[in-house]
């Protein structure tokens, strides 16, 4: 997700906001320390593009600024990321990906991630574009409509 759509992080040092048992925002059945948690903690690398669009979607939802800024390709990382707290990241849904599997470079994943603020859902689609940079999976951009 990029960072005009993006609002919801908190400081690298603080701690996620979700219970480590409670089930992933990313939409798995795993619980969150054993899904993006890990991810997100450092203790794993995501080993395809989807998987770290979860992670990120996830740390959309639980806060991690952090982990957004360090899975975001150097070329086309922002500055900061601005917090909005009244954006609550409600749902996950991957609609496609092609490449991005432990064997390519590239790929791409398309999902449609509903948020509610001030009462209202909304949704937001995106085609994101991800890369393998210096070995490890990174959000490229957002691909045009």
């Amino acid at each position: 997700m990029s960072q005009r759509r993006s609002r919801h992080q908190r400081s690298p040092s603080s701690p996620p906001a979700v219970e480590a048992a409670a089930p992933c925002p990313c939409g798995r059945s795993a619980a969150y320390r054993d899904c993006c948690g890990r991810l997100h903690r450092g203790e794993a690398k995501a080993s395809t593009a989807e998987q770290l669009m979860r992670s990120r979607y996830s740390a959309f939802a639980v806060g991690d600024r952090g982990h957004l800024l360090r899975t975001w390709h150097p070329d086309t990382r922002p500055r900061r990321l601005e917090p909005d707290p009244g954006t609550e990241w409600v749902r996950l849904e991957i609609l496609s990906t092609t490449g991005g599997t432990p064997f390519h470079n590239e790929g791409t994943v398309a999902f449609r991630a509903v948020h509610r603020e001030g009462g209202h859902e909304g949704v937001l689609d995106e085609h994101s574009r991800f890369v393998r940079h210096e070995g490890a999976w990174v959000y490229l951009d957002a691909l045009p409509d």
